[in-house]
């Protein structure tokens, strides 16, 4: 089925794929029309069996079709795949695939799927600041990051701002922090001309979940543990305690850091340049970038 084009506006249409003529609720996603099976949309989904529920009559038809804002018609389609696969195997190995479902079963309260997204991206090749940023935004268990905390520790140079700005200041700290932990405990056992890669793997690796707060109540790999709990959109920090995950805030020892910037760059004419200085010095970020 498909509409011609009247003044401008777009011809809707059937997916080619997701039409299916056993299909008991049709989606409107931009122009397009999806007729799949309710089942899958409220078999964990809260929020649509919420929407679904207020509105029984939408979705029997194209004429009243459930419609779905915010979302295009190609990542709606990427969602779908994960029940509709035709050789009942995960074989979509871009990482962009599974950022659309991690953000998409975030938003509409999917938690098996979301975790499904989560364990596939565990397993593709993510640049590390990046792969940091995505999980401090939807609060993804923090001990899943430690290869990518032990990469910018040991990796020469000092992290740009632009990076420092994608993982934030606690990162950036808690990273800092780890690295000249990690230094002078090598120059205490009598070491030289070290640099953070010298530095012993094991120790560095307990180093880092002292700092990142990794140690209690923290998992690892495939978290087949409670179900994720999701109120409005994105996780919180108790949702993600309740399941033992690790996102409790670093540990900061402020005897590694010169604090007194920080107060320093709360007030006055010149706050926001001040702060970034605080942030280079104290951070040791590269301000160069």
């Amino acid at each position: 089925m498909e509409s011609d084009s009247q003044n401008g506006v777009s011809p809707v249409q059937h997916h080619p794929e997701f039409y299916l003529p056993d299909g008991n609720i049709t989606f409107l996603v931009e122009n397009t029309f999806f007729c799949v099976h309710r089942s899958f949309f409220e078999r964990e989904s809260q929020f649509f069996i919420r929407e679904l529920a207020q509105a029984p009559q939408d979705g029997i038809s194209d004429e009243s079709a459930f419609r779905v804002e915010d979302v295009t018609s190609d990542d709606f389609t990427t969602l779908l795949w994960v029940w509709y696969s035709p050789k009942y195997r995960l074989d979509r190995n871009s990482s962009d695939d599974w950022l659309v479902i991690l953000e998409l079963s975030t938003r509409w309260q999917f938690p098996e799927m979301k975790k499904l997204a989560i364990e596939q991206l565990q397993c593709l090749k993510m640049d590390p600041v990046e792969k940091i940023a995505i999980y401090n935004k939807y609060e993804i268990d923090r001990s899943l990051l430690l290869p990518e905390y032990k990469h910018l520790c040991t990796r020469e140079g000092q992290m740009s701002i632009e990076e420092g700005e994608k993982v934030g200041i606690l990162t950036v700290l808690a990273i800092h922090q780890a690295r000249e932990r990690a230094m002078k405990s090598a120059m205490e056992n009598g070491r030289d001309n070290l640099t953070p890669a010298d530095v012993d793997d094991e120790e560095l690796e307990q180093i880092l979940k002292d700092v990142f707060n990794l140690n209690k109540g923290s998992t690892t790999g495939s978290r087949h543990d409670a179900d994720i709990q999701m109120t409005s959109g994105y996780t919180n920090g108790q949702d993600a305690r309740a399941q033992g995950q690790s996102n409790a805030p670093p540990v900061i020892d402020t005897a590694w850091v010169d604090t007194s910037e920080i107060t320093n760059s709360s007030s006055g004419p010149n706050s926001s340049s001040q702060t970034a200085d605080w942030q280079g010095d104290a951070t040791g970020m590269d301000r160069t970038g």
